[in-house]
């Protein structure tokens, strides 16, 4: 719950980022074998970029978003359409490998695989990223994933920490964060604080910049135990000046 509770506040914060954008869409619900209940069930929702950018930039963008969404080097990225298909395709072959021959199968599982991926409020010359992703190869529960991408506008490279932050950065950031992570949990779910693996809790690399600050975001089992769910912590710009290049 907490967790879709956070997924639909971001989603419903995503904004024109006066660029022009489109969507890729896509959706298969494939049979495991004839008359089988199971079944590969897979989308895909990703905003892309249009216009509003240079061409290098846009193409930069655009290649950073398939490599992080499909996790594919960006040499191996073509279009938005053919990246997907590759990616549905080798999902489709791993799918029946794992659970047996369509004619003769010896799994009895569904599986679920969901990407999207969105622009979000823009900060000065910044843009940011917003991929989601959810996987179901049976058991208790599927695991969703969060991971925010940071883009110069200029020249559409994807920005690492160390692009804003001074070297020397980490330590003081984690102490940082350590205390925003315990007030933020304390205040939204007290009985899940303690399960904090504290000294898990650095920056990460999985942060987006905007007006209030930086925010990053820990994967279920990052920094504690699957009841935690997804993880977030916001630093002020006030709080990092000190620390900023």
């Amino acid at each position: 719950m907490r967790k879709t509770v956070l997924l639909a506040a971001l989603l419903l914060a995503a904004v024109s980022c006066s660029i022009n954008t489109g969507y890729y869409q896509d959706n298969l619900a494939m049979p495991l074998a004839q008359d089988s209940q199971d079944s590969l069930l897979f989308s895909v929702s990703m905003e892309y970029v249009r216009g509003g950018l240079s061409e290098a930039a846009r193409d930069k963008v655009n290649a950073t978003i398939l490599s992080q969404a499909f996790d594919m080097e960006g040499d191996d990225t073509g279009s938005i359409e053919e990246t997907a298909v590759r990616y549905r395709e080798n999902l489709i072959d791993e799918y029946l490998t794992e659970n047996g021959a369509p004619e003769e199968p010896s799994g009895v599982l569904t599986w679920e695989d969901n990407v999207s991926g969105a622009f979000t409020k823009p900060y000065k010359n910044w843009l940011n990223y917003l991929l989601t992703y959810y996987s179901f190869r049976g058991g208790a529960h599927g695991i969703q994933t969060m991971s925010q991408v940071v883009f110069d506008r200029k020249s559409g490279e994807m920005l690492t920490q160390e692009d804003f932050f001074a070297p020397g950065y980490e330590e003081p950031l984690a102490a940082l964060l350590r205390e925003a992570v315990l007030a933020s949990m304390q205040k939204d779910a007290p009985e899940l604080a303690e399960l904090v693996e504290m000294d898990l809790v650095v920056p990460n690399g999985n942060f987006s910049v905007g007006k209030e600050g930086f925010q990053w975001i820990y994967q279920p089992y990052e920094v504690g135990p699957y009841a935690l769910g997804i993880v977030m912590a916001t630093l002020s710009w006030e709080q990092v000046e000190p620390y900023l290049k």
